[in-house]
């Protein structure tokens, strides 16, 4: 993990053994990875190819299967452009909207958008809440409904105007 440029590794499963006097024929372990940039995950995976080539245990056999599940939302001259529009509505209404510059550490649908576009993906202006994908109660703020269909309808007013590029 390189936690000030936002790059996290968490091992989060492992198995091994049947018993605790015996060591183990096998061993794996799973572990989940995020960044803030498609391009650190290349970092990582290199460094983990490299740390597997010293093996403590000569005879051992070991192998790193990396898969990028869920690329990072970066963002573009264009989102930017996209969601400071967003911003302005919302202070319109004499609300505050919090645009994020960078990813967050998270996952998103949208992030598999934006890899294909360099056109705007804007994400996280949907209904306010918390507890999203989690056991913690997951509700949204009855008062953020009206004001964000608001959003997504001026936005889409405006974006099919061409008064946003």
């Amino acid at each position: 993990s390189k936690p000030e440029q936002g790059l996290k590794l968490n091992w989060t499963v492992s198995k091994s053994g049947t018993n605790r006097n015996v060591i183990p024929a096998e061993a794996t372990a799973q572990a989940d990875a995020r960044a803030l940039k498609v391009a650190d995950f290349d970092e990582l995976e290199k460094a983990l190819q490299d740390k597997i080539k010293n093996r403590l245990l000569p005879d051992s056999k070991v192998d790193v299967k990396f898969e990028v599940r869920r690329p990072p939302l970066e963002a573009n001259d264009a989102s930017r452009n996209v969601a400071g529009h967003g911003k302005a509505i919302y202070q319109e209404l004499g609300l505050s909207m919090n645009v994020a510059e960078r990813a967050t550490g998270g996952g998103t649908d949208a992030a598999f958008a934006a890899l294909k576009t360099k056109g705007a993906v804007v994400e996280g202006m949907g209904l306010s809440g918390f507890g999203a994908h989690s056991n913690d109660a997951e509700y949204v703020q009855l008062n953020s409904i009206v004001p964000r269909l608001y959003l997504t309808t001026r936005m889409i007013m405006d974006l099919s105007d061409g008064k946003v590029k």
